[in-house]
């Protein structure tokens, strides 16, 4: 599917930035009271931190 330990990944500001972005936009459509696409889009930061912060191993290329 995704490679995520792509070298794309290493810098530090990318992946904070992935999950930000998730993040923020779930609770932007929490605010316009759409929770469906909330919990789709918490779900999706959730994975993103856990793939990107706690599973994260970089392969060099």
């Amino acid at each position: 599917m995704f490679d995520l330990n792509h070298p794309f990944y290493k810098p530090l500001w990318i992946r904070i930035a992935i999950v930000a972005l998730c993040l923020g936009w779930a609770t932007l459509e929490l605010v316009q009271d759409n929770p469906g696409w909330a919990m789709v889009f918490g779900a999706l930061g959730l994975y993103c931190i856990y793939a990107l912060f706690l599973n994260f191993r970089p392969r060099d290329e």
